[in-house]
This record gives C-alpha cells, sequence and structure tokens, in this order.
C-alpha cells in the first residue's frame, strides 16, 4: 500500500501516474562494480583547514555522523586553490600563517609549518593532502612531501598542484612557455617521478586533479604515464554543475539532467581504470566560487544524493564535496544582527546554522552504507529515479527520488510499484523539506526519517520517523513527493 511520511502528509498530492519497477534478485549486468566503504567525502580549502578542525566543532560531529552510518570515516582531502599559493616553512610554529582584509577573503598567498601535517595526522580517516606546484618550487614541494608521509599514517595521496587547467603562461610552472595540456602532462609527470623518487614511494599520487574534462583530461594524462603510473594513487577529476552567474536549482537537482552532466567522466572514469587506478571526484559541489544563489538549498541537497548514485553507478570511488571559505560560510541565525546579509554558500556547516546541502550527503551515505553494488531501475530519462542496492549478491534496499522542482502550491507526487520483493511489509527512511529552495538558515529545516541536525554541534535531535508498507504478492507501493527521496529497506 502507499504510505507517507509524517511531513509529507501536510501538503495536497497531485500524483502522476504511477511507475512500476521489478527489483531484481541479484546485481543485474548494468549494476556498478564494488562500492567503497565511505564513497561521500569532505574536501577542505588548504588555508581553512586549521581553523575547520580546530574552531568549528560541527566538522568533527558530522563527519562522526557519516562514520556513524558505514563504520568507516568519510575521506577528507585538504586541498584547493590555496594549495598552490602555500609555501612550506619548516621552521614555523603555526600551522598556517596568512593575511586576509576581511575572513570572507582566501589569501594571494600563505605558509604552513610542520604542525599542519601533525594537525591532518589526528583525523582517523583517510587524508589526500594538496601541495603546491604552480609556483614551481619542487624542492618545496618534497620537503612538506616528505614531512607528511613522516607524520600522517593516514596519508591516502598527495595533489600535486591544483586544476592547472587555470595555471597560465605566466606562472613559473610554465617556465616562460605556453601553458597547454601537454605541457602539463610532461610537468605532473616530471614531478611524480621527483616527488616519489625522493619518498622512496609510489602509489601516492592523485593525478590529474582537473576541472572537468577539456581541454586537460584523464584520458590524455593516463596515455602519458606510461612507467610513473606505478606513482599514481588514483586519478582525479574536478566537477562544478554550474558556474557563476548561470544558477538554475530546477536543472541541478533533475534526475535527467545530472545523468548528461557526469556522462562525459564516463571516459575519465575507464581511462583510470584502464590503468589498474580508482577514479575520484577530489573536488566537486553544486556551483563554481563557493556556490551562490542556489548551493544552500535543499535542491542542492537532492542534487548530492543523486549525483552521488549516479557517478558511483559509473564506477567512481568517492567523492570530495568541497567547503567553503568560513567567513562565506557563518550561516549567522535569523535573530542574529549579522543575517542581513546572509551566506549562499555550499558549505555543509558553519558557525552558526547546518547548511540543507549536509542532509543530501548523509542521506547518500545511508543509502550506500555496508553495500556493494549499486543497479539502476529506471532509463535515467525522466525525473524519476530509483535505484536498487545489493549486499552480498541480494537486494537490501531501493532508493527512490522524485525530481519534480517544487516551490509552493500544491506539491505533486510519484507512485513507485516496486515487485520481486519477499516478507510481508518493508519499512523506509524519508529525505523531505518544506520545499526545494528550503535553507536552514531561513528556518525551514530538511528532515531525515523525522529528525534534523542541531545548529552549531550537528548533532542529531528529533524522534526518528520510520515507515512501513505492506508486500503483498512480492509487491509495494510507496508515494514520493516531488522534491523528496525515499530509502526503502527490503
Amino acid at each position: 500500500m502507499a504510505f507517507r511520511s509524517v511531513s509529507s502528509v501536510l501538503y495536497l498530492s497531485a500524483s502522476v501516474s504511477g511507475l512500476s519497477f521489478n527489483v531484481p534478485a541479484s546485481p543485474p549486468s548494468n549494476a556498478s562494480g564494488q562500492i567503497s566503504a565511505a564513497p561521500v567525502g569532505v574536501s577542505l580549502e588548504f588555508f581553512t583547514f586549521p581553523e575547520y578542525i580546530q574552531d568549528l566543532p560541527s566538522t568533527t560531529t558530522c563527519l562522526q555522523n557519516l562514520k556513524d552510518l558505514t563504520g568507516t570515516w568519510p575521506p577528507v582531502r585538504i586541498g584547493g586553490t590555496t594549495q598552490d599559493r602555500a609555501t612550506y616553512d619548516a621552521s614555523s610554529s603555526e600551522a598556517v600563517t596568512y593575511t586576509v582584509a576581511s575572513t570572507k577573503d582566501a589569501p594571494t598567498t600563505l605558509t604552513y609549518g610542520p604542525s599542519f601535517m601533525s594537525l591532518a595526522a589526528k583525523y582517523a580517516g583517510k587524508v589526500i593532502i594538496g601541495l603546491n606546484r604552480r609556483l614551481d618550487n619542487i624542492s618545496n614541494t618534497i620537503a612538506a612531501a616528505l614531512v607528511a608521509q613522516k607524520e600522517m599514517s593516514n596519508l591516502y595521496a598527495i595533489e600535486l598542484g591544483n586544476e592547472p587547467n587555470f595555471f597560465v603562461d605566466s606562472d613559473p610552472i610554465a617556465r616562460g612557455a605556453s601553458w597547454t595540456a601537454a605541457a602539463d602532462e610532461a610537468s605532473q609527470i616530471e614531478w611524480q617521478d621527483a616527488v616519489c623518487g625522493n619518498l622512496s614511494a609510489s602509489d601516492i599520487i592523485s593525478a590529474g586533479v582537473y576541472f572537468g574534462t577539456s581541454p586537460m583530461s584523464l584520458v590524455g594524462l593516463t596515455a602519458k604515464e606510461g612507467d610513473s603510473n606505478a606513482y599514481v594513487k588514483d586519478y582525479c577529476s574536478h566537477n562544478y554543475p554550474q558556474s557563476s552567474g548561470g544558477y538554475n536549482l530546477t536543472a541541478l537537482m533533475n534526475h535527467k539532467d545530472i545523468a548528461t552532466q557526469v556522462k562525459p567522466y564516463a571516459a575519465e572514469i575507464a581511462a583510470a581504470s584502464a590503468k589498474g587506478k580508482p577514479h575520484v571526484f577530489g573536488e566537486t559541489n553544486s556551483a563554481t566560487q563557493g556556490g551562490g544563489g542556489i548551493s544552500p538549498t535543499f535542491g542542492a541537497a537532492l542534487w548530492i544524493l543523486d549525483y552521488v548514485m549516479q557517478t558511483v553507478l559509473m564506477g567512481t570511488n568517492a567523492l570530495y564535496f568541497h567547503q567553503g571559505t568560513i567567513g562565506n560560510c557563518e550561516n549567522p541565525l535569523q535573530s542574529s544582527p549579522e543575517y542581513t546579509n546572509p551566506p549562499g554558500q555550499y558549505c555543509w556547516w558553519g558557525r552558526y546554522n547546518m547548511g540543507s546541502p549536509y542532509y543530501g550527503a548523509y542521506f547518500a551515505t545511508m543509502a550506500l552504507a555496508n553495500a556493494d553494488q549499486v543497479a539502476p531501475l529506471d532509463g535515467q530519462d525522466s525525473a524519476y529515479a530509483a535505484y536498487a542496492i545489493y549486499k552480498s549478491g541480494a537486494p537490501v534496499k531501493v532508493l527512490l527520488y522524485n525530481s519534480d522542482y517544487y516551490t509552493t502550491g500544491t506539491r505533486s507526487s510519484q507512485t513507485y510499484s516496486l515487485a520481486g520483493l519477499t516478507g510481508t511489509s518493508v519499512t523506509a527512511k524519508r529525505l523531505t523539506a518544506p520545499n526545494a529552495t528550503s535553507r536552514v538558515d531561513q528556518g525551514q529545516d530538511p528532515t531525515v526519517a523525522g529528525r534534523s541536525f542541531a545548529n552549531g554541534t550537528c548533532t542529531i535531535q528529533g524522534t526518528e520517523a520510520v515507515e512501513t508498507a505492506t508486500v503483498s504478492a512480492g509487491k509495494a507501493t510507496f508515494t514520493v513527493g516531488a522534491s523528496e527521496a525515499l530509502l526503502v529497506f527490503l
């Protein structure tokens, strides 16, 4: 029978024609490969890393919440634009040193000391460290890499430069020549050889770190790696579906549009796999330049959910969602004088409030937790998604997503009929919010099974609402409102 959560009966339903899917008893031929233990990770901008860890209580708790779902700490990447402005200072007693005119700004130059690596070493999960290549000071980068290798038992990989697509001819790394894809490929391999030679290490470089798939691509880089491929831990892409000034939440969260947007990365993932290496999205989020506009909304949370599912299905190993400059992510409470200019960033948490996107990350983690494979049940050609999730060869969950954009008025819904189920009943948990544009800092908290995350601490609060549906003759029916998702436990 159809069922709804308490929150979703608060609107009238105008149901569209129902969808029917059979849940295969074993992973079908279009199922993913083995899912990593913790595919949803976090990327912290290089200069902000110490502050995120030392000054924001929510950081540890938000990461712990994800760990509690999977049993594995989410992977963390420390890097971004400021990694290529940073110089290692072995004599510095500070983790990081810089000057900015405003807390909303990123520094144009900075230094960091050994305690930066010591702080990173304290994280219980795996860490990628991004180091400077743009300034062409390879001895300085090697010195930092040696400290990271010595201090960090949790070191997963090292990046050598960030988004070299945006390096220019006048940057020191160009050495007076034109900066092209061929120049970058040669530079990456040269640096991999030098750094790994000094570290006496292999399988340690997160290579590529390319924004998008053109003009620099993993397809091109892997073709040039040769013996240096032994130094590579993974091949890394960066992806931001929307650019500053071109925001469209309806398109961002649309199931079919997400499939179209990620399609070019299939060749990048295949290129990495052909070299025997995993692929990661080492930095990703909804929109460039810190987000803004659409990025703090519940629609962005729904994008995260479906985007994770689609890219993991394609074969990516992990996604590191980038968090913004803390001064732009403070999300002051509505009662605060600072709320006169609330931020529009893509941060999952800030000093004051949670961000709506964290709910999507949490739900995606819940969906894939302790699973082996995921398979699409729909054709990725409409607004309505259905995924079967497998453990030890048997279906254990089904994720249903209605990406119809809802803001005001009558909230439509979609009916899903699932066949091939066993037992007499199943349970489910719902991801919902008042509408697609809901923001925590505007008093419109999303919920996961009726629960939310406390502002300023990220602790889970509220009473869990688990829904139940009857299975009759192997079938059950579920109703998912526009801009909602439902995770069915089989």
